[in-house]
């Protein structure tokens, strides 16, 4: 059966002045059906239409790879630009390009189904089954449930916002968020998760689609207990009841009188449950932290990765090695992948291309989009990583574990967005080059990134490169605390008060404001909310050398004074009709 488990409670953030306030569980009701983009509704911006593709993990064959680079140099702006769900958006296209952009996508096998395009939302861990860490290669649930999904026709409701996660035990996307998450356990079963709920559903492994079919199920009671509520909700947790009365629902609408199976409506039949033991009571402190009490992840350190002993404990400590020197255990039979990450998300059509080719002509013919705005290249052979490593870095892609780089983010910001106070990107890229060795900056030799040159060659000093993934400690836990100064916080930067595309936990963040830029740090747990004011230390505009030197105090912590507090989320205002050219109040994904 599916049993009730109760998570261990996350202990409070930090109540001191180096924090933002955490926002309310539960926004107001939203008045209109999400506006948000995608492949077949193009969002009108200042720098021309829009197109959100969804790539479900991320998971893309070469072939697909070379189509969306088709499509950004034939019917965009010559860039491809990663977002923060592992999804590809196409910008500067225009606006009677949607049907030619719709062909060329279908005939690439980008969409399986029109009417489902905007809610195949699903992230999963990039490295699952490559590097012998998590509990599980979660690739067959993936297939799954986006088969199911794509099968059912009251799934068409979910909004373009509504995520899922599929995590391998490591805990990397599991702390991103996402409405409903599976979290593979030891034993190969799995913890279903709801965004903001204190119990999670334990799932037995003996059936691999009873998972991905508990999964569709939690969303679809989502749907259902919005509408007999009356509530126009896109997210779990805007719920007014909240995910805790939502799982509660779930299990007493879908468990027979003995709880011994789960009911998918909609999709092909009924999919039975796990009938498993009771969860005993020390498991309850196996559950991860939700992700508003986990620290913000970068996602995997660029570099290569190796696979790692049976018992899944793979070492990327020296992911930055080259593989010839790896020894006997790693020989050209054997397969490493690379991991490299997109400078605040974009590449050009020819980095593309080159990705694209690369996995095509000398890798398992595969990509991997990470939430990180980076890409996974599986299946090179040992012998040849180094050298393509070194062609990777020359066309501006980031291949160093020690990048400055890394953790780093922004939204579109100007000239794209026309309510972005600021060129958040220029901006950043900038304070890489400024900040001097504080934060890693050093001088940009490759040009400059926020133009679709290479990144900055500065590096973390004294910091090793993290493993990417969460340390375990019994199924799907995940241990960690608090980033010491030699591992720097993510940093993410917003044009607005909008902050579209911010991440989940500890971060700092720098948000454009009429007088400035503001720069807060976040703690664990305290999100504030679209159009919550911005806080912390003010930065006028146009003063890069301040600028600077206070994200990266901010970054290693070593400014305790620099942020303030932020109120609770606001009531979101009434939206715009839904059209070509509404544009959204807050969105999730940038």
């Amino acid at each position: 059966m599916l049993a009730a488990m109760p998570v261990s409670p996350a202990r409070p953030p930090s109540q001191d002045a180096a924090t933002v306030a955490p926002a309310t569980s539960c926004a107001a009701p939203r008045v209109r059906d999400d506006a948000c983009p995608g492949a077949l509704r193009l969002h009108q911006a200042d720098d021309g239409a829009l197109a959100r593709i969804r790539v479900p993990g991320g998971i893309l064959d070469a072939g697909q790879a070379a189509a969306l680079a088709e499509a950004a140099d034939r019917l965009g702006d010559g860039e491809l630009h990663l977002t923060s769900r592992g999804n590809i958006q196409l910008r500067g296209l225009a606006p009677e390009s949607g049907r030619e952009l719709a062909a060329l996508l279908t005939d690439a096998g980008l969409l399986p189904s029109r009417a489902h395009e905007r809610v195949r939302n699903i992230v999963a861990s990039p490295l699952s089954g490559l590097d012998g860490a998590g509990h599980r290669d979660i690739r067959p649930w993936l297939t799954r449930l986006d088969k199911l999904l794509c099968e059912s026709e009251e799934a068409q409701g979910l909004s373009g916002r509504f995520l899922f996660a599929l995590d391998d035990g490591r805990g990397d996307v599991a702390a991103l968020g996402a409405d409903v998450t599976l979290l593979a356990v030891r034993d190969g079963g799995a913890l279903l998760l709801l965004d903001g709920a204190t119990q999670a559903l334990r799932i037995d492994g003996t059936d691999e689609d009873r998972a991905p079919a508990a999964a569709l199920t939690a969303a679809l009671t989502f749907l259902r207990v919005a509408r007999e509520d009356g509530v126009r909700a896109w997210r779990v947790r805007e719920l007014p009841d909240g995910a805790d009365a939502l799982l509660h629902r779930l299990v007493a609408r879908h468990l027979d009188g003995d709880a011994t199976t789960v009911a998918v409506p909609g999709a092909a039949g009924a999919v039975p449950p796990a009938a498993v033991d009771a969860v005993p009571p020390a498991a309850a402190d196996a559950v991860p932290p939700t992700a508003a009490a986990a620290p913000a992840s970068s996602g995997p350190p660029p570099g290569l990765v190796r696979p790692g002993t049976p018992d899944g404990s793979a070492d990327l400590a020296d992911a930055g090695a080259d593989t010839t020197d790896a020894g006997a255990d790693t020989t050209d039979a054997d397969t490493v992948a690379l991991s490299v990450l997109a400078p605040l998300g974009r590449l050009t059509v020819a980095q593309w291309r080159l990705l694209a080719r690369t996995a095509g002509e000398q890798g398992a013919g595969e990509l991997r989009v990470t939430p990180w705005r980076g890409v996974v290249l599986p299946g090179l052979v040992p012998s040849r990583a180094a050298a393509l490593r070194a062609t990777l870095d020359a066309a501006g892609l980031v291949t160093d574990p020690g990048s400055a780089w890394r953790g780093v983010g922004a939204c579109a910001g100007r000239p794209g967005c026309g309510r972005a106070l600021a060129d958040v990107r220029a901006d950043a890229a900038a304070c890489l080059k400024d900040d001097g060795p504080a934060n890693g900056g050093g001088s940009a030799t490759r040009g400059d990134p926020a133009s679709g040159g290479g990144p900055a060659t500065g590096r973390f000093p004294a910091a090793g490169p993290a493993t990417g993934r969460a340390s375990t400690t019994g199924e799907g836990s995940t241990t960690g605390g608090a980033p010491t100064t030699d591992e720097p916080l993510p940093v993410y930067w917003s044009g607005c008060t909008r902050r579209c595309g911010q991440p989940r936990g500890a971060r700092v963040e720098v948000v454009a404001a009429p007088d400035g830029y503001h720069v807060a740090t976040v703690a664990p747990g305290a999100e504030p909310g679209p159009g919550a004011p911005a806080t912390g230390r003010l930065v006028p505009f146009g003063a890069p050398r301040q600028l600077a030197p206070a994200v990266a105090a901010a970054r290693f912590r070593a400014d305790p004074q620099q942020a303030g507090t932020a109120p609770s989320r606001p009531a979101p205002t009434p939206d715009l009709p839904t059209t070509t050219t509404d544009r959204p109040t807050d969105d999730d994904e940038s």
